[in-house]
Parts: structure tokens; C-alpha cells; sequence
């Protein structure tokens, strides 16, 4: 017959280190006496000095302090023991006849967290500790959780960082002979071999694409997201991102325009980051409007001084159940790109992180007229 779940804590429980406090004899017998059995190992102390010379050597897993003691009293000595140990104190239980409240709320502030009460009454006091060091042991395992998974994705985007580095060379090659043989430079290609080679060129540029999305996921998830800042004009970045995204965003019969700026003072900006936002949202606002249509760009200013980028489609807009997918890893909506174009997932992830890591915001909101608009927002001073 398998061991209870509470059998299993039980077991668990034994050989937990407790720290006993008090300089009166005859509390230390008493409660020495309940927890006879429990199969903890016990240790005292006469006084809170005595307390805090010991427990850096004997490591208990619980501290039980009488609040009235010679020298240094209980509240004093949790608080000079979270002082010492930080956040990895052990928990401490304080052995009071006062149940007034002030007492109590004192002992909590101090850092404790949970009372023994006097005159003793064995089945409680027994209950009290178990509660107490099973949640020590439950928050330690979490904290061995947490370590375990925090090592698995360290290795998980070591690992995707160097896959991703090791083919983006090689599709780059593919894409660049592909471009090569369509320009005709080996000579005339028939129809049906052309179209094939456009194909190639199209899958290559996905796979590309794709490549620097998880490097770039790989290099932010890493926290190896360095930004190389100088006093940057945020017009003259937008108006060069409109341009060239002006040129791919022909070919769908789509316009890109740019209202005119005002004049707005520097911004302490990683240039070719925050361009890589502007290109991203300008992408997916051609990539998901139909063609045709017209995708509108701004710059303002709002009171505080930020600067604040706006971009507005004419695409489907996003759906309210779907919208605390949009900024997430591989955050596909149920809207499918107009054109065919491919799509990672992760280009706004990528892009609000960029943000964040500029001390900006990035959100997206519906307009009653259809389409969505983008607003990334930048701090004055960063």
C-alpha cells in the first residue's frame, strides 16, 4: 500500500534543523517534549546573541524566539537575523504569553510568522511547525525549480543562438544565387524555371527572415540585449523607414504616407533598433490591410515630452479574445497576411521588448472604423 500524501511530507519533514530560543529551562523541556517523535533535530539557545552566533554554523530550517529575553528580545533578533541572512532566513516563530494585538502585528512587521502561545497546548504548537517547514521545504524545492529551469533555457537560447547563426550564412547563399539566376546573368530562364527560382528566392527569404527573429529572440531572452545609444532625430529615422518600406509595399498598390512632422528634439535612441520597430509595425501594417490600401504614419509629441510613433492600417484589426497573444513569442492571430506573406510571430515580441529595454511603451488599439493603430511611445530622457 502506497504511503498518504501527508505520510510522504511527514518522512520528508524528518531530520529539519530547529533553532530553539528561550533562557527559560523549563519552555526548552516542555517543547522539547511535544516534538519528541517528530524526528527533528533540536538545538537551543539561551539568549538572541547566543541565538545569531549559532545559526550561521547549524543552518536551521525554523527559529523559534521567546520574545522576552536578556539583552537583545525576540523582535530585535528576527530583524538582525533578516538583516544578516536576506531573503534565505529561516522562517521564525516567536513563543509569547501576549496575544494583544499590537504584540502580535509587532512580531510581523519584525518579520516573523506565526505565534506559539503560552500556556502550551501540544497538538497546536505541533501543527504550527509542521506548517511552517513544509512550506520551507515547498519553497525550496520551487527554488531548485526555478534554478533547473533558469540553467534549461540559458542552454535552450545558447542553443538557438548558434543553430540559428550556423544557417542564416548558408540561406543567405541560397537566396543570393537565387537573385543571381533570376537577373539572368547565366543567361535566359523559361518561364517554368523562372518561376521555380522565384520559389526559391521566396522560401529562402522566409527562412532568412525567420533566422533573425530567433537570433534576435535568442539575443533578448539571453539578457545580451546591448543598446549602443546616441542623440538620434526620430523624424529622419521614420521618414527613411516610410521610403524603403514605401518601395515592397508597391507591389500589394499600398501607400505608406507620412504625415508631416514636427520639429521634435533629439532622442538618446539605439538608432537601428528602434528602426527595426518602425520597419516591423510598417511590414505587418502592409502585410495584413488589403491591397490597395493606405497605411498612415505619425509623430507626435504628448505633454510629458515623449515622442510617440503611430502607425494606422486599414487590416482587420485584432480580435479582443485573441489580444493578450499579440506581443508574445510566436503570437499568431487568427488574421492571415492579405498578400500571402509570411509571417514568424515574433516580430512583436521583438519589437516590445525593444521598447521596454528603451524605457518606452508599445500598444495597439482598434479603431471603430476598422483597421488598427500601432503607438510606440518614447521617454523624453531614458
Amino acid at each position: 500500500m502506497s504511503p498518504s500524501a501527508e505520510e510522504t511530507d511527514l518522512v520528508e519533514l524528518k531530520g529539519c534543523k530547529i533553532l530553539l530560543v528561550d533562557d527559560d529551562r523549563l519552555n526548552l523541556r516542555i517543547i522539547r517534549g511535544m516534538l519528541q517523535g517528530e524526528g527533528y533535530i533540536l538545538t537551543e539557545a539561551d539568549s538572541a546573541e547566543a541565538a545569531l552566533e549559532k545559526y550561521p554554523e547549524f543552518q536551521p530550517d525554523l527559529v523559534l524566539f521567546d520574545v522576552i529575553l536578556p539583552g537583545m528580545n525576540g523582535f530585535e533578533a528576527c530583524r538582525e537575523l533578516r538583516r544578516l541572512h536576506g531573503a534565505q532566513t529561516a522562517p521564525v516563530m516567536f513563543i509569547t504569553a501576549k496575544q494583544e494585538s499590537e504584540d502580535i502585528v509587532e512580531g510581523f512587521s519584525a518579520g516573523g510568522v506565526d505565534y506559539i502561545f503560552k500556556p502550551f497546548r501540544q497538538k497546536e504548537v505541533v501543527a504550527r511547525i509542521r506548517t511552517h517547514l513544509q512550506n520551507r521545504l515547498l519553497s525550496e524545492k520551487q527554488r531548485t525549480l526555478v534554478d533547473q529551469l533558469s540553467r534549461a533555457n540559458a542552454a535552450k537560447n545558447k542553443f538557438l543562438g548558434m543553430a540559428a547563426h550556423d544557417l542564416r550564412n548558408p540561406l543567405a547563399s541560397i537566396r543570393g544565387l537565387a537573385e543571381f539566376l533570376m537577373d539572368g546573368t547565366v543567361g535566359d530562364l523559361k518561364p517554368d524555371q523562372l518561376e521555380l527560382i522565384n520559389l526559391i528566392h521566396q522560401a529562402s527569404q522566409g527562412m532568412v527572415n525567420l533566422v533573425n527573429d530567433l537570433l534576435d529572440v535568442a539575443t533578448i531572452e539571453s539578457g545580451e540585449l546591448k543598446l549602443e545609444t546616441a542623440p538620434v532625430a526620430l523624424t529622419e529615422l521614420v521618414e527613411k523607414s516610410v521610403m524603403l518600406n514605401g518601395l515592397e509595399s508597391a507591389r500589394k498598390r499600398t501607400q505608406i504616407l507620412f504625415a508631416e512632422a514636427p520639429q521634435v528634439p533629439r532622442l538618446s535612441l539605439d538608432a537601428a533598433k528602434i528602426r527595426q520597430v518602425i520597419d516591423n509595425l510598417l511590414s505587418n501594417a502592409v502585410k495584413y490591410s488589403p491591397p490597395g490600401s493606405t497605411v498612415r504614419v505619425a509623430l507626435t509629441t504628448n505633454e510629458t515630452g515623449d515622442q510617440i510613433i503611430c502607425v494606422r492600417d486599414q487590416g482587420p484589426g485584432i480580435p479582443e479574445n485573441e489580444r493578450d497573444r499579440l506581443f508574445k513569442d510566436f503570437g499568431r492571430l487568427s488574421a492571415r497576411p492579405t498578400g500571402g506573406e509570411k509571417s514568424t510571430g515574433l516580430g512583436l515580441a521583438i519589437c516590445r521588448k525593444i521598447v521596454e529595454a528603451h524605457h518606452g511603451t508599445i500598444v495597439a488599439e482598434n479603431h471603430p472604423a476598422g483597421g488598427c493603430e500601432f503607438r510606440v511611445s518614447l521617454p523624453s530622457s531614458s
